[in-house]
């Protein structure tokens, strides 16, 4: 089953900001996630309705809408930013 992915505005601007080769990356694993919402490495966050995964110092945090089949893009930035 392949999942939609939906992307936060703050997602986008984040983004933008990302040099290469990261951009890259991020970009394709966050579009990954349609194929395989749940990869290797992903974790359940405490407290939370939503997944992590990791990128090199990046997170991007996310949240799995299995009834609705889409994946929505909460949170994207630097390991030392992203929790706070």
């Amino acid at each position: 089953m392949v999942y939609q992915v939906s992307l936060r505005a703050r997602v986008t601007k984040a983004l933008e900001k990302i040099n290469e080769p990261y951009y890259s990356r991020l970009k394709e694993a966050m579009f990954g996630l349609a194929m395989n919402p749940r990869p290797n490495g992903c974790k359940k966050l405490k407290g939370k309705f939503a997944y992590r995964i990791r990128v090199a110092d990046y997170r991007i945090i996310y949240d799995i809408l299995d009834d609705k089949v889409m994946i929505d893009v909460l949170d994207l930035g630097h390991r030392k930013d992203i929790y706070g």
